[in-house]
């Protein structure tokens, strides 16, 4: 296969040769070189050598296809999943669980040392699970209905084309029992009947009690609703609760823009941390509470001597109401109205709506009112946990202007943070702790969190 922009190039495009690769992407491509020009791979390890055939040529890349493994690294392991390869879901199944640990170690100091110019900052070990399998309490299933009955699996990386699936073994158990059931009995009248139309199949379980709460992604509203969903959870009795998203802002959209509670329970209870969370399937809410647990533990010190926070991107308020369970004052700030509306639930539900506000906001947008200014210039911490794109540079500036003396950082997004990075401390930060968390094992994700101070030491609230 070649293409316009492909330039001269001593590879061509069905040519077999034999490479040694020398990483692995975060989407799982082994990365090797041949005749001074990058291959990318799927299937190669580190360390590993293979025949493939190269399968496209551009100017300054080729893909291929592994048709042999010549030379095998110890740090192999056997995936153990059966669609591992084809499912989008999972990178690094074939790679030995603590050599994952070091890799996204790795992921993170050369992130922070080529984007953000730290050649000297020390990056902790990864903090891992205990047994990195079925640890995931949330799933979105795609609804393939080019079959008959409906065939419900994941996407294949940068496809819409379904992978089938009969389990996860990613999920927690109780919900890879709910999604066995589902696909054993998708011929089923009721289940069928509550199939027809969806896209995907949104679920989330609480480790603290096993309950489970299903919603089913629509373009429109499930005709007939009530009823079928009362007899679809006689189907599937450790369902606590069936609702209905629908109004799809585009085709991609996993959730819809209106939400309709079927029948059951539209909210479990989860408990991590000594508080009571109410959540939704489509709650903001971390997908390994094994991990989540951990962050607190890592965060617990620094809570000693209570103060002002201001949680940027609270969510439904996780981190919120876990620092205000320290004695914190804190302000959380959100655009999402849905996720605000639970955070405030759950302040009341852990008696902290005195000490925890949130308020309904684009980040971008409220760093730049007058309030919020004064909020964070009395600030002595300011949590960021934003999306995957980091930080806009209006927020980076609003926090370095207040001189909040300490910011604490979590990202999914090891290349964005090293540029926020970047930018906090060429306002006066320097850094402190830089721990990585596995909070996605089996995938190329990483979890980091870093903790900031302002250079300045600034009495304000001495």
């Amino acid at each position: 296969m070649t293409s316009s922009d492909t330039a001269p190039s001593p590879l061509r495009a069905g040519s077999e040769l034999e490479i040694e690769f020398t990483d692995v992407l975060a989407n799982g491509q082994g990365v090797g070189r041949a005749s001074g020009i990058v291959v990318f791979c799927f299937g190669p390890l580190p360390g590993e050598r293979a025949r493939v055939r190269i399968e496209t040529v551009k100017q300054r890349y080729a893909v291929a296809e592994m048709l042999e493994l010549l030379v095998e690294s110890r740090e192999r392991a056997r995936p153990f999943c059966p669609v591992f390869g084809a499912c989008g879901g999972c990178q690094l199944q074939h790679l030995a669980y603590d050599a994952q640990l070091r890799w996204k170690r790795d992921v993170v100091r050369n992130a922070l040392l080529r984007i953000g110019g730290f050649p000297e900052v020390e990056v902790r070990e990864t903090i891992g699970m205990d047994e990195p399998r079925a640890y995931r309490n949330k799933m979105a299933v795609v609804v393939d209905q080019s079959s008959k009955p409906p065939a419900l699996g994941f996407y294949k990386q940068r496809s819409h084309e379904v992978v089938p699936i009969a389990a996860c073994p990613i999920l927690t158990p109780q919900l890879d029992a709910v999604l066995a059931a589902l696909v054993e009995q998708r011929g089923d009248s009721t289940i069928a009947a509550m199939l027809r139309g969806a896209r995907h199949l949104v679920a989330r379980v609480a480790r603290a009690t096993g309950q489970v709460v299903l919603t089913v992604t629509s373009a429109g509203a499930v005709v007939d609703a009530p009823k079928i969903a009362r007899s679809f959870r006689q189907k599937l009795p450790a369902v606590v609760g069936v609702g209905n998203s629908y109004g799809l802002a585009s085709e991609n959209a996993i959730l819809g823009r209106h939400y309709q509670l079927l029948d059951g329970e539209g909210e479990i209870e989860e408990s991590v941390g000594g508080l009571r969370y109410r959540i939704s399937a489509a709650s903001f809410f971390q997908i390994n509470v094994e991990i989540l647990e951990r962050i607190f533990n890592l965060i617990e010190p620094w809570l000693k001597r209570p103060g002002n926070i201001v949680d940027l991107y609270c969510g439904s308020g996780t981190f919120a109401l876990y620092f205000a369970r320290h004695g914190w004052n804190v302000t959380g700030i959100e655009e999402n109205r849905h996720a605000i509306a639970e955070a405030e639930a759950n302040a009341r539900l852990n008696q902290l709506a005195d000490r925890a506000r949130f308020e309904t906001g684009r980040v971008e947008q409220m760093a730049g009112v007058p309030r919020v200014a004064r909020i964070l210039q009395e600030a002595d911490v300011v949590f960021l946990d934003p999306p995957r794109k980091g930080c806009d540079e209006v927020v980076l500036s609003a926090i370095a202007q207040a001189r909040v003396r300490n910011v604490w950082y979590l990202s999914c997004d090891a290349a964005t943070l090293a540029r926020d990075l970047k930018f906090l401390v060429s306002k006066g930060y320097r850094l402190g702790v830089v721990q990585p968390f596995d909070m996605f094992p089996q995938t190329g994700h990483v979890e980091t969190l870093v903790q900031l101070e302002h250079f300045e030491i600034d009495t304000r609230h001495d």
